[in-house]
Parts: structure tokens; C-alpha cells; sequence
């Protein structure tokens, strides 16, 4: 008896159970079951436009590399030195990286490779080092590489862009033609818009200074001529060369300013720094300031530029040139600045700084002008 009431007992629980189950699914349910099932209201959030905007907002990898920051570069490049090195031919955990960006892939000598990476790609271009760099093991499945990789899209083109300048050269070429391409307009409006400021600033500074200067030179004309007519005919004659002795006295005046040209090292480019906007150097060295400080002597991924106007190549305390550098002699005058900002490789053949150059004379001036205001 006592074990037919606990069976009996059970049975009535259970049957009390799924009479509740029944009865609360007529309260509460709206509609059948299974995929006819049908919700009662839908109440919009926005969630289906934010992940189809998600979708498609890719990030632009030229326009990406066009501002990426090698000194942010250097600082995620710390996650790195436990395996990997920057010198040529340190091998570590991981192979070398001087030189990696255009490098074949698994081409390093006396590191053993995983056969993962050579099926993956060919040559380590910085789009496939963008992507192997986001999920190594998602990019190269059987890859030694135990890192899990770095989400942040300006991470990994900040750190490519910091590797791609241990060989001294630009090797971003792809990223650098999709610039190009995809925002020529763009750039050539915003080129149109800068190189229109800076004429029209210049233009209307030239104007100034050339009126002041026909002014002062028509009231000390007018001066002289008011002053002697004796003087004025000596001046003629100096000019013309019609008197010995007036000539000789010109000759003499010629003399000394030459010579005083020449004690102050002018030269056609020191003049157009005299006479350049040095607000317009300031904008153009923002492209500068990722690598070089002005506002401290502290190095960073380049030496500082405090004083650099007539300071000795390669002589910045605590930072470690290239040799190229190094075996250069002199100090940094305005011509030798202009030539190794127009061309740094050219300039300096070997050289580690990946800078691609300032090929327009006047901005080089400005730029030197606000260095010379800033730094010195």
C-alpha cells in the first residue's frame, strides 16, 4: 500500500504539472508553434540599419597608411620584441623584421618556417601583412605563430608602417597607388586649396614687400636727388661706370656687400627663407611630428629638431644614426636641409628614414623658416 500511494502520489503531482504547463501557454501564448509562430508587436531599435551600416563601413587601407604614425607604430611594435628583432639577421622565437614589408615570405635564412605561411602568401606586402597581423591563425590555419593578432585596424597600420622604415625604404607601394586612385580628387582639390592659400599668401606678401621696398627706394631716391644734384651724378656715374673714381667706389661698395654675402652664407635658397612664411612651415611640419619633437630635445622615432639649422650632421646625443649619416661631414645648412628634404634617399643613400621627400622648393623654405623660429 505505502508504495502504491507514492507512485499514486507522483502520478497526480506530474498530472498537476502539465495541466499547469497547458493552462499557462493558453494565457500567455499568441500564436501556434514552430516556424508559423508569429510575434504579437515588434518594436524597432534601429539594430538591422547599424549592423548593415557595420557591414559596410571597410576601412580604407590607403587612406589608412596615408596617416598612419610610425611613433605608434614603434610603441605596438613592444608586443613584438619578445619574439621578433629589427636587426638584420637576429632571429629570435620568430624571424627577424628588418625589412619584412616586401620581403618573399619564409625567405630568411637559418629560421625554420611552418609550411602554413609559404601556402598562405608569396611576398609579405602590407595588405597581406594587414590581414595576417588581424588573426594569424585565421590568415595562415597551422601557422606556429601563437600571437592571437591585433584587432585595431590603426594598430596594425601604424606598426607596418613603423617596420616598413627599419631598411631605410618605402616599401608600401601598393597602399600608396590606392591613394592615388581612390581619393585623386580629393587630393587634388585639397592640393589646389593648400598650394592656392600659400600663392595668394604669398603673392599678396610679395606684393607688401615689394611695395615697401619700391617705396623706401623711390623716398631714398627722392632723398638723394633733393639732397645733391653732385651725388646723384656720382651715383649715375657708379652705376654706368662713366668716372673712374665713382666706378672705383662702386666697385668698392660691390665688394663689401658681396663679401658680406658671403660671411653670412647666403645663397639664392637662404634668401627665399628669409622672405618665407613660417606659419606655412608650420603646417607643413605636421607631416614631421609623428617621428621628430621641436618643442623639446627629446628623440623619438627620429632625432630632435631643436637648433637642427647649423648643427653638426648626425650630432643629437643618445640617438643611434644610420652610417649613411654618420659618414657625412659639416653642419645642416639651409641648402643641405632643402636637398635632404627633397630627397632623403638621394640625399643620404642608405639611410633609415622613410620619409618620401618635399619635392616643392617654396614649402621646403617655410618649413625651414618655421624651424628656424621654433627650434632655434
Amino acid at each position: 500500500m505505502t508504495l502504491t500511494k507514492t507512485a499514486g502520489a507522483l502520478c497526480g503531482a506530474l498530472l498537476i504539472f502539465l495541466l499547469g504547463g497547458w493552462a499557462a501557454e493558453l494565457i500567455y501564448s499568441s500564436g501556434g508553434h514552430g516556424d508559423d509562430h508569429a510575434q504579437g508587436y515588434v518594436i524597432d531599435t534601429g539594430e538591422d540599419e547599424v549592423e548593415e551600416d557595420t557591414a559596410n563601413d571597410e576601412p580604407d587601407l590607403a587612406q589608412m597608411f596615408a596617416s598612419a604614425e610610425p611613433s605608434k607604430g614603434e610603441r605596438v611594435f613592444n608586443q613584438c620584441r619578445a619574439c621578433h628583432n629589427l636587426e638584420e639577421g637576429e632571429n629570435g622565437v620568430g624571424p627577424h623584421l628588418y625589412g619584412v614589408v616586401a620581403r618573399e615570405v619564409g625567405s630568411v635564412d637559418g629560421f625554420s618556417y611552418s609550411g602554413a605561411l609559404s601556402e598562405a602568401a608569396d611576398v609579405w606586402s602590407a595588405e597581406e601583412l594587414y590581414a595576417f597581423l588581424e588573426n594569424p591563425q585565421g590568415y595562415a590555419p597551422g601557422t606556429s605563430m601563437g600571437y592571437s593578432g591585433l584587432s585595431k585596424p590603426e594598430d596594425r597600420a601604424n606598426l607596418i608602417t613603423y617596420l616598413d622604415q627599419t631598411d631605410g625604404e618605402d616599401n608600401i607601394e601598393l597602399a600608396a597607388a590606392e591613394t592615388d586612385g581612390a581619393s585623386e580628387e580629393e587630393a587634388a582639390d585639397e592640393g589646389a586649396s593648400d598650394e592656392g592659400t600659400t600663392e595668394d599668401t604669398a603673392a599678396d606678401e610679395s606684393a607688401s614687400d615689394e611695395g615697401a621696398t619700391e617705396e623706401a627706394a623711390a623716398d631714398e631716391s627722392a632723398s638723394d636727388d633733393g639732397t645733391t644734384e653732385d651725388a646723384a651724378a656720382d651715383e649715375s656715374a657708379s652705376e654706368e661706370g662713366a668716372t673712374e673714381e665713382t666706378a672705383d667706389a662702386g666697385a668698392s661698395d660691390e665688394g663689401a656687400s658681396e663679401d658680406s654675402t658671403a660671411d653670412a652664407g647666403a645663397s639664392e635658397f637662404a634668401t627665399m627663407v628669409a622672405s618665407a612664411d613660417a606659419s606655412a612651415g608650420e603646417r607643413i611640419y605636421r607631416q614631421c611630428q609623428a617621428c621628430h619633437q621641436i618643442e623639446n630635445e627629446r628623440n623619438g622615432v627620429g632625432p630632435h629638431l631643436v637648433g637642427v639649422v647649423g648643427r653638426d650632421i648626425a650630432s643629437v646625443d643618445g640617438f643611434n644614426y644610420s652610417d649613411a649619416l654618420t659618414g657625412l661631414d659639416g653642419a645642416w645648412t639651409l641648402d643641405k636641409l632643402s636637398a635632404w628634404i627633397e630627397n632623403p634617399r638621394e640625399f643620404a643613400p642608405g639611410n633609415r628614414m622613410g620619409y618620401q621627400g618635399l619635392s616643392d622648393e617654396q614649402d621646403r623654405a617655410d618649413l625651414m623658416a618655421y624651424l628656424e623660429s621654433a627650434g632655434n
